[in-house]
């Protein structure tokens, strides 16, 4: 018997048998606790995972690119979004909106391409509710207070300020961290990366989203 086809990283087809359908993978996690570091990880060989990109009323930071890292628009064309139920989740964070176009994730899904996003609680609460199916959550915790203070404080990108804010929002977050499916301590950025992939790569292996199978399964059987 010869060796099974080899298959790319991410695929969402395994050669010969059929294709499934996309997921929504979120993460989530206190600023600083890594979800950003552990997303860009993800996404580094994985022709199968896209980012969401989300919408924003904030200014860009320091190196930030437009449609990259965000859309940046205006609070009346945010509203307009809103409005038009154009967004699957949506939410106010430190006086600014955040939230993520409808279409192209419901596009992707569709296609069997698979979605990576970096939201809050709030919004993985709407992005659930909108595609229960679809949907997998992990939360990234930090070994401690303590160290969480002293990342953001290292990363000189805010204020003492936000730093304090952000501190404080941060004791919220943690508290909705038994509302997703996954929690990983990040005090080890390589560890954590690696149990985020596993993860990845058993959700997409679930039972429920190979709809191919009923048709394999039949096919090795020999009733259709």
């Amino acid at each position: 018997m010869g060796n099974p086809p080899a298959t790319e990283q991410g695929s969402t087809v395994t050669a010969g048998r059929g294709a499934r359908r996309g997921l929504v993978f979120v993460l989530s996690s206190p600023s600083g606790a890594g979800k950003t570091t552990i997303t860009r990880a993800l996404l580094e060989g994985d022709s199968g995972l896209s980012m969401s990109v989300s919408v924003t009323t904030r200014p860009p930071r320091e190196g930030e690119v437009d449609g990259r890292d965000y859309c940046f628009i205006d609070g009346p064309a945010f509203e307009r979004l809103v409005a038009e139920d154009a967004l699957l989740e949506h939410a106010r964070v430190f006086d600014h909106r955040y939230g993520t176009p409808r279409a192209p994730v419901e596009a992707a899904l569709a296609e069997g391409h698979d979605m990576v996003f970096d939201i809050d609680w709030q919004g993985a609460q709407q992005v659930r509710a909108r595609l229960p199916d679809d949907f997998v959550s992990v939360f990234i915790l930090p070994p401690s207070m303590t160290e969480l203070h002293d990342r953001l404080r290292r990363r000189a990108k805010d204020s003492e300020k936000v730093v304090i804010a952000r501190m404080a929002k941060a004791v919220d977050e943690v508290s909705h961290y038994d509302e997703y499916d996954y929690v990983i301590v990040n005090d080890d950025l390589a560890r954590a990366v690696a149990s985020v992939r596993a993860i990845l790569a058993a959700e997409r292996l679930r039972r429920t989203r190979q709809h191919w199978l009923r048709s394999f399964v039949d096919g090795l059987l020999g009733t259709r």
